[in-house]
């Protein structure tokens, strides 16, 4: 039988992961709600905002986003495919080429932008400003703690 404050404390954690999964039901279906209108799935979207700023392979996306290197991939390909992004030579490896998006899967990530600020503009308008930053700020911190106790290390990522 555990004490009274091991107790609380695994209370907390299961409070704090069935809130976290509660949020990432809720950002999943805003964000296919969000990405419909641009012809995009939610799925889409993340793995094309992951190489906006710049190309990453395959698996620093994957690791980015904390799944498995084969869901990105699956991602990545159909994305390829639908003229969205593009595999392009990674200098720093031969075989994992970086993915990046094209000039049509930047116009449509842009379609998503003006949803995208509404609900940016209403939680700022529930939380404030200061509780937005820091929502983000406590979450962030959960992920890096996380990835720093957790025995497998960093997101689910496996290599070929």
């Amino acid at each position: 039988m555990t004490d009274p404050a091991q107790r609380s404390r695994q209370d907390l954690l299961s409070r704090t992961a069935l809130t976290v999964f509660r949020l990432n039901g809720q950002f999943l279906a805003v964000s296919e709600e969000l990405a419909r209108p641009a012809g995009l799935t939610a799925a889409h979207w993340q793995v094309l905002g992951a190489v906006l700023r710049e190309p990453l392979p395959v698996s620093g996306i994957a690791r980015a986003m904390g799944i498995t290197r084969q869901s990105v991939q699956r991602v990545a390909d159909l994305l390829v495919r639908k003229g969205l992004a593009e595999y392009t030579p990674n200098p720093a490896h031969r075989r994992a080429k970086l993915l990046r998006p094209t000039d049509e899967g930047r116009a449509a990530v842009a379609k998503i932008d003006p949803g995208h600020a509404e609900l940016a503009g209403r939680l700022v308008d529930a939380l404030g400003e200061e509780g937005f930053t820091e929502t983000a700020r406590v979450l962030q911190r959960l992920a890096a703690v996380m990835d720093d106790i957790s025995v497998a290390g960093p997101g689910p990522v496996t290599e070929p």
